[in-house]
Parts: C-alpha cells; structure tokens; sequence
C-alpha cells in the first residue's frame, strides 16, 4: 500500500502521522504522539486514530554487537485487543521479515 504523507515529530511530546492509500479517496491515516524518546534505547507512542489510545513500546538492547528489539503494546480493553489480533497487527510478523531483510541488506 503506498504512503501518501509522512509527518514525523519524533522527540518526547511530538507527534506522527502516516497517511496510505491509493488516492485521497482510499486512505487511511495512523496518528499519535510520542510519550517517550530515549535514543538510542527506547521508542514510546501513542496509535490515536481508533478512538481509543493503545500505547506501542519498542525497546533497542544491545547484546555484544547485535540489537535486540522487544515490541509490546497495551490497548485500552480485551475487545480493542481482539480486534488488533486480527487486523494490523496480523501482519507484525511479516513486518519483522521485512526488517530483517533490510537489515541484511543494509549489512552487505
């Protein structure tokens, strides 16, 4: 799906928000603010555009010169996390496998 905008505030206090789509028309926008940046260890955000804040952490840990990242969020109820399940964050996994590629070929 392409992006169609990229706004990115990324400090403690700023905000996000990332429009994809095809048009104007079909899009859809994820937007939040960022509660915590802590370079070079720690990401923390809100994901606003549901109506109902869910907050993402990501932690960076070096482990003898390879990085471990841990990815966590805590939504607002068990429905909002249900339905997460089986909508974006299905494609988590295939996500990581894009990164993981990235990175390999960002080592070579």
């Amino acid at each position: 799906m392409p992006l169609r905008a990229c706004e990115m505030d990324v400090r403690t206090g700023g905000g996000y928000r990332l429009e994809f789509g095809l048009d104007a028309a079909n899009s859809m926008a994820f937007f939040g603010k960022y509660i915590e940046v802590t370079p070079p260890s720690k990401i923390v955000w809100t994901n606003e555009e549901a109506g109902e804040i869910t907050v993402t952490t990501v932690t960076f840990d070096d482990q003898g010169g390879k990085t471990l990242l841990t990815f966590s969020e805590l939504y607002p109820s068990k429905e909002a996390c249900d339905e997460a399940i089986t909508g974006s964050a299905a494609g988590l996994p295939e996500q990581f496998e894009q990164l993981d590629a990235l990175l390999v070929e960002l080592a070579a």
